[in-house]
């Protein structure tokens, strides 16, 4: 019989996809929300606001996030 301080708790790891059911263009801002746990919309806000605020650098930051992450 194990004791309590014998049981090792590992923690459930979150992966990052592409949303396949979230999606408005290509479904990162929808992966994103979900492995943040945070609504889509907000997500999506905040690409757009980044985009503005930082002269477009967000597009290609955005282009990476759709190559690197695969889809669920």
């Amino acid at each position: 019989m194990t004791s309590p301080t014998e049981t090792i708790h590992q923690p459930q790891t979150k992966k990052l996809y592409r949303s396949r059911t979230d999606r408005m263009i290509t479904g990162v801002c929808g992966g994103w929300a979900d492995y943040l746990g945070v609504d889509p919309a907000m997500v999506r806000i905040a690409t757009v606001a980044a985009t503005a605020l930082t002269a477009g650098l967000m597009i290609p930051v955005y282009l990476a996030a759709v190559l690197l992450t695969p889809e669920a």
